[in-house]
């Protein structure tokens, strides 16, 4: 279940789809493995093609040399040599006298070629051209061979590799991951997580110690100010207590009225500082009981004294509750009760906050829908501002001026109560205007 104090856009963040580190690790690793495969290849290719070339050249250039000798002193062709081939490259086709001269011939006919020729001019200028060809094609056919060699062992190497870099990815994402679950859980408000000592000493142990620095520096500071709150509002509650018995010797009038309101605010702020401070905490246990639930909204709702509309889904008729004198009001209408194991008294202390709220915030009017066991509160306001929605509620701050008075104390406590009741609490804003607050309350 969501964390209870998130507001619904924290609770369901739009975030794009991720692609798991190990697989990005293992594809980076796979990619450079190809690459490196590729550029040996290629060199290793290169290299020996051009010493096949090379050998063959200097064959073809010493068998051509051989075959003129032979050819001088006994007038026959020998090792191969042939006076002016048909198929001779034109680059040999005119050799300077008494020099040898080699060419490439790329054509290839079967199983002859390619091949690499020697040529000698014989005589004067007018003379025929004797000439050498060396075939090497075995030469490159082995290349080839070569090369199916290596794409076949590349492919294998890969094969083994790519389950270590998977394996090792594995290793650093569970570690990042540990690290993000810690920050994850320390922006949910558990200020008790850490991540602890990690194996290694790389970045990721650094990210890891600086999250836990950060987190004992929040938790600190955290704690600080609840200890604040909850001495400031110890210190307050005799001199308030104080200041409504003088309220008492006043003469009747105008006076003692404004005062005696002003006294009982006090109070009120008093009592939420108090009920803050023992929801941080954690010192407040649920009595749990069986109870209606929409009976136990209504009170809620008529206990504020504000004109809110009550309906639950399912019953026939609608309620509407409004300031009465009799303190548990009245509801007209008949419906049948959902039955839940909660503490009454920290639902209505929730339903009645939120009520408030919204009228306090919102504008008119203002609805409560009970279904199941999901209770809503909805106004006709300007809605949550956008800060609230994406930080959560803060204390004593309500906002813009224009959005009403109050000391911000309201939601917080909601929220905390919430907590406890193990209840999920999620704000949003409608599509067509105001603010909505959906308690769920656990099965």
């Amino acid at each position: 279940m969501p964390h209870p104090l998130r507001p619904a856009r924290l609770l369901h963040p739009q975030r794009p789809a991720r692609v798991s580190l190990r697989w990005k690790i293992a594809a980076l690793a796979a990619a450079t493995a190809c690459l490196v495969v590729a550029v040996v290849g290629v060199l290793v290719h290169t290299w020996t093609a051009d010493d096949i070339r090379s050998r063959a050249d200097m064959r073809a250039f010493n068998t051509v040399y051989s075959a003129m000798d032979t050819y001088r002193r006994t007038g026959t062709l020998a090792d191969g040599a042939e006076l002016d081939p048909a198929e001779l490259p034109p680059a040999l086709r005119h050799p300077a006298d008494g020099a040898r001269h080699t060419a490439y011939d790329g054509h290839v006919d079967g199983n002859l070629g390619p091949s690499a020729w020697a040529a000698q001019r014989v005589g004067g200028p007018d003379s025929r051209v004797l000439a050498v060809r060396i075939n090497m094609n075995s030469e490159f056919y082995q290349l080839r061979r070569l090369d199916v060699v290596m794409v076949l062992a590349s492919l294998l190497a890969l094969a083994a590799a790519m389950p270590l870099a998977v394996y090792g990815a594995g290793l650093l994402g569970r570690r990042l991951r540990q690290v993000s679950e810690t920050a994850g859980r320390i922006s949910a408000g558990d200020l008790d997580a850490r991540t602890g000592p990690t194996k290694g000493r790389d970045e990721v142990s650094d990210i890891a110690a600086t999250v836990d620095l950060m987190a004992d520096s929040l938790g600190r500071r955290l704690r600080t100010e609840r200890r604040f709150t909850a001495d400031v509002a110890h210190e307050l509650r005799t001199p308030v207590g104080g200041l409504l018995a003088a309220a008492d010797l006043l003469p009747p009038g105008e006076t003692e009225d404004l005062l005696r309101a002003r006294v009982r605010d006090l109070r009120g702020l008093v009592e939420d500082l108090l009920e803050i401070s023992r929801l941080d905490a954690g010192a407040e246990q649920p009595v749990r009981a069986h109870v209606p639930l929409g009976a136990v909204v209504r009170d809620a709702v008529v206990r504020t004294g504000l004109d809110t509309e009550v309906s639950e889904i399912g019953a026939t008729e609608v309620s509407t509750v409004t300031e009465v004198s009799d303190a548990r009001g009245s509801a007209a209408g008949q419906t049948v009760e959902t039955t839940v194991e909660t503490d009454p008294r920290r639902l209505e202390r929730i339903v009645s906050n939120l009520v408030v709220n919204a009228h306090r915030h919102g504008d008119t009017p203002v609805r409560v829908t009970v279904e199941g066991r999901t209770v809503v509160v909805r106004d006709h306001g300007p809605g949550f501002p956008p800060d609230l929605l994406r930080d959560g509620p803060r204390r004593f701050h309500t906002g813009a001026a224009e959005r009403g008075s109050g000391h911000g104390l309201g939601l917080t406590i909601a929220l905390g109560q919430a907590r406890v009741l193990g209840a999920e609490l999620r704000l949003d804003n409608a599509p067509d205007g105001g603010a909505i607050a959906t308690l769920r309350l656990p099965a």
